[in-house]
């Protein structure tokens, strides 16, 4: 089942970290959220899934983490099935869910403190990473002393303390203004590039994913699937209006813009089209009228 996974892994060498094969999700009312995704992504990538709302990005990326349970299929982590959340995959959601009443500091230590690392190590692993994210100064101070982009970046920081092998983003800098998010990425890039995590990045920006990601996963809707598995060998560090970055983004964007008229011009179908019992009755030709 995983080897329609494996076909979508490009790149050369060793098994890929995570795998899905032939995954769909359908909720309890019948609707599905997914059907038949086939993705594997290595160790050490960066992937983006981009696509309209409703294509099941989030959803993936709960399957990937065991806050969800896959219908059919299979998800694998390190090639063992996927039973539940673990240590080895932390999740960055769009709101930084700091705990306002801990200072930045202890913010950051407490997956330490939950997993019982002991103090000297806890503090010194703290001050390690508030120093690689510019917030050391800020230590002391309780989320809301500081700046949007300080408390992602604290959000950040608490994250990858804990040192995880994968790191999957539910859109966390959508939140921010054009300025904070451009510098946010390029934070987000300096550490990638020196840690190596796996990251799955979730957005609807385009050129966000082609500006962060080695590879874009373009979805589609209902339901939700993989339409292109775009490859983006640009070289880093990258900005975010460099000019091979601007016309890729152009290439996925006219992508996205076909699907989305797509489902709202089948939205308005479904909203405008009665059903048969509906319909007037013509006497002559039964129910319906006829044509």
């Amino acid at each position: 089942m995983l080897d329609a996974a494996q076909d979508t892994y490009r790149r050369a060498g060793g098994r890929p970290l995570i795998e899905l094969g032939a995954v769909a999700k359908v909720w309890g009312g019948g609707g599905a959220a997914l059907q038949a995704i086939d993705l594997a992504v290595a160790e050490g990538e960066f992937l983006c899934l981009c696509g309209p709302s409703g294509c099941g990005k989030t959803t993936v990326l709960n399957l990937i983490a065991g806050l969800e349970t896959a219908t059919t299929g299979e998800v694998r982590v390190a090639g063992q099935a996927v039973a539940g959340a673990g240590p080895d995959r932390t999740v960055m959601f769009q709101e930084h869910a700091l705990f306002p009443w801990l200072t930045v500091a202890d913010n950051v230590a407490f997956p330490l403190e939950v997993a019982g690392v002991p103090r000297a190590e806890r503090d010194r692993r703290v001050e390690a990473m508030l120093r690689t994210v510019h917030l050391w100064r800020y230590r002391g101070h309780h989320p809301h002393e500081v700046s949007g982009g300080m408390r992602q970046r604290a959000a950040l920081a608490r994250c990858l303390v804990g040192r995880p092998a994968i790191l999957l983003m539910d859109e966390p800098f959508a939140a921010l203004d054009a300025q904070t998010r451009d510098l946010l990425h390029a934070e987000l890039e300096r550490l990638w590039l020196g840690t190596r995590t796996t990251v799955v990045f979730v957005t609807h920006n385009v050129r966000e994913a082609v500006r962060l990601g080695d590879r874009v996963v373009v979805m589609g809707t209902r339901p939700g699937r993989v339409k292109r598995v775009l490859d983006v060998d640009l070289p880093r560090p990258r900005g975010a209006n460099d000019r091979d970055v601007t016309l890729l983004a152009a290439v996925v964007e006219r992508e996205l813009k076909i699907e989305i008229e797509k489902v709202i011009r089948e939205e308005l179908d479904d909203a405008w089209t009665p059903a048969a019992s509906d319909l007037p009755r013509d006497p002559a030709r039964g129910l319906g009228g006829g044509i």
